[in-house]
């Protein structure tokens, strides 16, 4: 998705960072897609990079001066319990770029989030996907008598809430799971949960 759209100000300068332990930051305001990020320009100073997502509240306190609107001060509370302010000088700007971090910080759909656009500056060695094998990761503890994969739920259509391959009882058919799940709130079957290296084991079948 395009989210220009949604930024009336991709950059302002001459803004004025008030954030938690005192700290003061004039520079350039630059709002992204996903972030919002405020630079001195100078080396050495501080910078103010905040994902959109981390705000959990955004509030106006517009200046007024002889009932004129000559800027505003945009008060972020972020989710880590920070609070941080921005001051801005244009009026229009001010309005700008609230309403930007107004639109970009309550995004609905999961796929405008920011893991789905991020990117990487390193290249990548192999599939995180695919390093953990459960048949290479359990292979001593299935060489046993006891316990074996089960794919019943690899479309999780048995339980939403359980992943695609778990280890169950031996002895328990799939048949078995798919017909114990029909009792248990939310599909939930026994998969194990827990094995000791002395063989005590735990299986888990939650059932709220």
């Amino acid at each position: 998705m395009e989210f220009a759209e949604l930024i009336l100000a991709p950059k302002v300068d001459n803004v004025i960072l008030r954030g938690p332990f005192k700290m003061m930051v004039e520079g350039t305001l630059c709002t992204t897609g996903h972030h919002l990020i405020l630079s001195g320009r100078k080396e050495g100073s501080q910078e103010l990079w905040i994902l959109h997502k981390n705000i959990d509240y955004i509030e106006r306190r517009p200046t007024v001066e002889n009932n004129i609107v000559t800027g505003g001060v945009i008060v972020l509370k972020c989710k880590d319990l920070r609070m941080i302010s921005l001051e801005i000088r244009s009026p229009s700007q001010f309005n700008n770029v609230a309403t930007s971090i107004e639109r970009l910080y309550a995004l609905e759909r999961v796929t405008q989030q920011y893991p789905f656009f991020y990117r990487p500056m390193y290249t990548i060695l192999e599939d995180g996907y695919t390093i953990f094998r459960p048949e290479s990761e359990f292979a001593k503890l299935l060489a046993g008598e006891d316990w074996r994969i089960t794919n019943v739920n690899k479309d999780f259509d048995v339980c939403p809430s359980y992943g695609p391959v778990l280890i169950v009882p031996k002895a328990i058919t799939d048949e078995q799971i798919i017909q114990s799940a029909g009792f248990r709130d939310g599909g939930r079957f026994p998969i194990l949960s827990y094995r000791h290296e002395n063989g005590v084991s735990d299986i888990l079948c939650r059932t709220n």
